[in-house]
């Protein structure tokens, strides 16, 4: 792991300056998945700012029926949370199914969202991997890919996205509020999923769908983020 510079935001305005400043630092929260690739040196940010004090953490009704979930929910508190289970149970079964109760209470729902699309490959420094290290190559193509992404895969990329909750929440079309800067924006889901497919030069199946369940009821759901 390189040497770092730490720093903790002391609001949410005070986070984006921090960052705009500094392109190349990471914004931790639960860090569950940054520090592992820090550790292994796939991710090499100058400094790590701090919003985990942020006042994010709360999930509120919001006027026409839906929830509002605050970027720093932990997963954990999001899955069990009694208004998720009475409306949106698939959303709280799709988070208990990944990864462990340990790394669920830590991680954020903005972290969870925003999660590096990899495989094992991507882990691998010793291996060649287009995420990693754009142009260089997919060792996963002709390695083992048995749990790969086999539609919406390209000629540089066949991995897929990590996370269960995003794909619970895309079958929901939710709005996300981002905070660009100085801008606040709402776009869809999928839309903001795209987005990351494009700046991180992957391909998934399900980034590229619109999926619905097939009532034709659909529940409100936002989710507040911090900067993509």
């Amino acid at each position: 792991m390189i040497n770092f510079q730490y720093s903790r935001a002391a609001d949410v305005a005070d986070a984006v300056r921090q960052i705009a400043a500094d392109p190349a630092a990471k914004f931790i929260a639960g860090g569950t998945n940054l520090i592992d690739l820090m550790k292994k040196d796939v991710e090499c940010p100058s400094r790590l700012i701090d919003i985990s004090r942020l006042p994010l953490a709360a999930i509120e009704e919001t006027v026409g029926g839906g929830l509002r979930i605050g970027a720093l929910v932990p997963n954990s508190d999001l899955a069990y949370h009694p208004l998720i289970a009475q409306r949106y149970p698939m959303l709280g079964s799709a988070i208990l199914a990944g990864a462990s109760a340990q790394l669920r209470n830590m991680a954020s729902t903005g972290g969870n969202l925003l999660q590096r699309t990899r495989c094992c490959y991507f882990y691998d420094k010793a291996t060649l991997c287009n995420k990693r290290a754009p142009g260089s190559g997919c060792s996963a193509l002709n390695g083992l890919n048995r749990m790969h992404a086999i539609l919406g895969t390209s000629e540089s990329c066949i991995a897929t996205h990590p996370s269960d909750m995003c794909v619970a929440l895309a079958a929901w079309m939710p709005l996300l509020m981002l905070l660009v800067f100085a801008a606040n924006a709402r776009l869809h889901l999928q839309i903001f999923i795209a987005r990351l497919v494009i700046r991180h030069s992957a391909t998934q199946i399900w980034a590229r769908t619109r999926s619905s369940p097939r009532s034709s009821f659909r529940p409100k759901v936002s989710a507040s983020i911090i900067p993509i």
